[in-house]
């Protein structure tokens, strides 16, 4: 079967390599008699998958001991919630920085339930820009600061990330994690929906630093609770079994393939062959500075919104699919995640200038 270049933001490509040791062993999980997805997540057989998932998390990000790592449901949407329930308490500000839709929803989650402090809104340049981590400063009351990694929509990326000192930095990072390392000791938290960089949508890991369960607001219900899901290592209820099943098998992968390093190039290539064709190009328009483009989103303009229509269309019959903008901003945009071949970025590069060639 010849494969489509998926370009959608989400839920993503996956690589060839997984999707078929996913077909092969879910009939009979390793000589086991039954599938993965029919096991007891209090058996031995999901157990083990499980810890050795956690253990590979550990490895390839860089993860320290004082962290707990595990999954939950909900997406990430749900974490907009349960981290004001936990650590906005009564007396606290939480900070937030307005930089696209993502964060933006996640600020206004946590107005709803405690004091906000904008510390950053993008909105003057409709969100196209980011403020220097240097100069970004927690309030002197504040519970946490809080920001998205990279905005999917907006096609923006934070490349170095503000000093916090003794105030817990939260990172929203489900559309590029493990796409470049991370020191994971200058977050308290880091967050994600693994259905761009990990696996197929239905989980969401949580890297948390052990120390924020002691400034947790401890009259919560049992879901909303963090302390109970690390205490149960994020199987209090039953977990979303086979999205951690194929996150363990892209966890593999991307240590097969250079580990966060490895993705990095990777990242830093493919984005590289798109914006090349924009910027040497008076026919596309990158709306982002180049200090502030995401490689994991690229977003670009045609002349006209006919001519952007036109070039979705003539995609598609090239079997390049996903590349028209989300709706709220237009446009276009090619997501580039871990697992997007590097031809299929090469092949979009090509298919540009022909395009340019033609209507331009």
């Amino acid at each position: 079967m010849a494969r489509k270049s998926n370009f959608f933001a989400g839920p993503s490509t996956l690589p060839v390599e997984v999707l078929n040791k996913l077909r092969d062993s879910l009939v009979d999980y390793n000589g086991e008699g039954l599938s993965m997805i029919e096991a007891s997540h209090r058996g031995g057989m999901f157990e083990k998958m499980y810890d050795e998932c956690l253990d590979l998390f550990r490895e390839v990000l860089g993860i320290p001991e004082n962290y707990d790592v595990y999954f939950l449901g909900g997406g990430a949407t749900l974490q907009f919630t349960m981290i004001p329930v936990n650590f906005l308490t009564k007396g606290k500000v939480a900070d937030y920085a307005k930089t696209g839709t993502w964060s933006n929803k996640a600020a206004a989650d946590a107005a709803k339930l405690g004091d906000v402090n904008i510390y950053f809104d993008g909105k003057d340049s409709n969100y196209t820009t980011l403020p220097d981590p240097k100069k970004v400063k927690p309030s002197e009351n504040s519970a946490y600061l809080y920001l998205c990694s990279n905005e999917t929509i907006g096609g923006i990326e934070w490349m170095s990330f503000p000093d916090t000192g003794d105030v817990p930095l939260i990172a929203d990072m489900s559309s590029d994690i493990l796409s470049r390392p991370v020191d994971v000791k200058k977050f308290a938290m880091i967050y994600g929906g693994v259905q761009k960089n990990l696996g197929p949508a239905g989980a969401t890991f949580i890297i948390m630093r052990k120390d924020m369960l002691d400034r947790r607001n401890p009259n919560l219900t049992a879901y909303m609770d963090y302390a109970l899901h690390a205490k149960e290592k994020g199987l209090y209820n039953t977990p979303p079994v086979f999205s951690i099943w194929a996150v363990k098998l892209m966890l593999e992968w991307i240590k097969e393939h250079g580990g966060a390093e490895g993705m990095e190039k990777r990242a830093i290539e493919k984005s590289g062959y798109i914006y090349d064709v924009i910027d040497s190009s008076d026919f596309f328009r990158s709306p982002i500075p180049k200090e502030f483009r995401s490689r994991m989103n690229v977003v670009f303009r045609l002349p006209s919104e006919e001519l952007e229509a036109k070039f979705v269309e003539e995609s598609k019959k090239e079997g390049m699919l996903g590349l028209k903008g989300h709706r709220s901003v237009g446009g276009l945009r090619a997501s580039l995640y871990n697992s997007l071949p590097m031809e299929d970025a090469k092949k979009l590069a090509s298919f540009m200038k022909e395009f340019e060639k033609k209507n331009g």
